[in-house]
């Protein structure tokens, strides 16, 4: 988690709060808050693909507000599962891709765009496989400073301002830097078994 988000994280949490209070009143359970982001997400792109950016950008943070929901729900109504870590993980993948696969879709008569949007997909899958990955060969890669928060940030803002062409532009840079960050620090970790 990068430092931005390590700052305004404790803040959000507790303007969320009384939503979350509500939730739980009501019982409702953290996994359908992860499907209803997904499904505002996936609305997010139908919007993007039509041209219009303002209301995908707005679908698209508040699907993000869900996908924060639901953490802080599960553990605040005692939810917490292997199962809802794993569906929250598995939606996450299926979000990054929507929004920026109907960018694609958009740009599909501009090369550029297209094949930075496409690179900007494959660079974001590549962060959270890495990661994924060293986990698994017992090395924390919580490294880079474009992990998914910060995409969504610049992608909504993008999206809410109309600047989507200067967005994919540095998504993509942000995304392969990132992805090259965590490739050395998992290199630098393992040289030594090599």
């Amino acid at each position: 988690m990068s430092q931005f988000i390590k700052t305004i994280k404790p803040a959000f949490e507790e303007s969320i709060q009384p939503f979350i209070d509500f939730l739980k009143r009501l019982n409702v359970s953290p996994n359908l808050i992860t499907v209803l982001g997904l499904l505002l997400t996936a609305f997010s792109g139908v919007f993007i693909v039509e041209g219009k950016f303002f209301i995908a950008g707005v679908v698209l943070a508040v699907g993000s507000v869900l996908d924060a929901v639901d953490g802080a729900l599960a553990r605040r109504s005692n939810k917490v599962s292997s199962f809802g870590a794993f569906l929250d993980s598995t939606v996450d993948r299926v979000a990054d891709f929507i929004p920026l696969a109907a960018l694609a879709y958009y740009f599909k008569e501009n090369d550029l765009l297209f094949w930075l949007t496409m690179f900007t997909i494959l660079f974001s899958f590549l962060i959270s496989y890495e990661r994924a990955r060293a986990e698994g060969l017992g090395i924390d890669c919580k490294v880079g400073f474009f992990e998914r928060p910060e995409r969504l940030i610049i992608l909504i803002v993008a999206l809410i301002t109309g600047f989507v062409e200067i967005g994919i532009v540095v998504l993509f840079a942000g995304t392969l830097i990132t992805a090259i960050q965590r490739l050395i620090h998992v290199y630098k970790n393992t040289k030594e078994k090599l």
